[in-house]
């Protein structure tokens, strides 16, 4: 048996062989062992930790919005990530949401999202990049700043939706200078986090690593809890 971690990582069917790289090499660096789970692949009865990936929009009546007809939905894969939070939260599973995923553990515990960022947010400038090129404030004293170890750090920007009513038990602890949502955690559990950009990308960024590296740590403490004898 592996000494890593089991951490899952949620992608769509058709997520490219590249972007699957730097999610696989995120987690593996890290100490992970990374598995891809995706609407077509079963999925195991037991993870150390997981992380719902980024991808296209959610589901409007999973939040009770107005369906959006110019964009990219993946039904399947809602349905998937869904059943995979309605498992493995109560067991007290570290998860990280990142961009689409923030937004998937806000809508399960209720919250609701902004459908499109640049129709609500008029003159909201477009800055769609893998780089790190939008700066964001992170609320001292949350667990992302205790992880992060910054109050503020530039990340990049792939989403035109995000968080705007918080679901039960979740703190918005970052804001891009926009105003718009970018961090997410959840007061009930150790390790429920969401940020709205993609730390898998910045591989060369120290704190965004240190997100990664975190989960990994927190899902080799669940692995040894669930080996312990009880």
């Amino acid at each position: 048996m592996s000494k890593r971690p089991l951490i899952g990582i949620t992608t769509s069917d058709r997520k490219s062989h590249t972007a699957w790289l730097f999610d696989w090499f995120a987690v593996w660096r890290h100490g992970g062992r990374p598995l891809r789970l995706s609407p077509s692949r079963p999925w195991p009865e037991h993870l150390d930790g997981l992380i719902i990936g980024g991808g296209d929009d959610i589901q409007a009546h999973l939040y009770d919005a107005e369906v959006q007809i110019d964009v990219r939905v993946d039904p399947q894969r809602d349905e998937l990530e869904l059943e995979l939070l309605e498992t493995f939260i109560p067991r007290g599973t570290p998860v990280l949401g990142i961009c689409r995923g923030a937004q998937l553990i806000n809508v399960y515990l209720g919250g609701t999202l902004d459908p499109d960022i640049y129709t609500t947010h008029e003159g909201l400038k477009r800055r769609r990049t893998v780089l790190p090129r939008k700066t964001v404030d992170i609320v001292g004293d949350s667990q992302l700043h205790r992880i992060l170890r910054v109050s503020w750090c530039r990340i990049n920007s792939l989403h035109h939706q995000a968080v705007r009513q918080a679901g039960r038990g979740i703190e918005i602890v970052a804001r891009d200078r926009d105003g718009l949502v970018q961090g997410i955690e959840s007061r009930e559990h150790d390790f429920l986090i969401g940020v709205q950009w993609h730390p898998e990308w910045l591989i060369f960024n120290r704190p965004q690593q240190r997100l990664i590296r975190a989960l990994a740590k927190a899902a080799m403490r669940r692995r040894r809890e669930a080996e312990s004898p009880a």
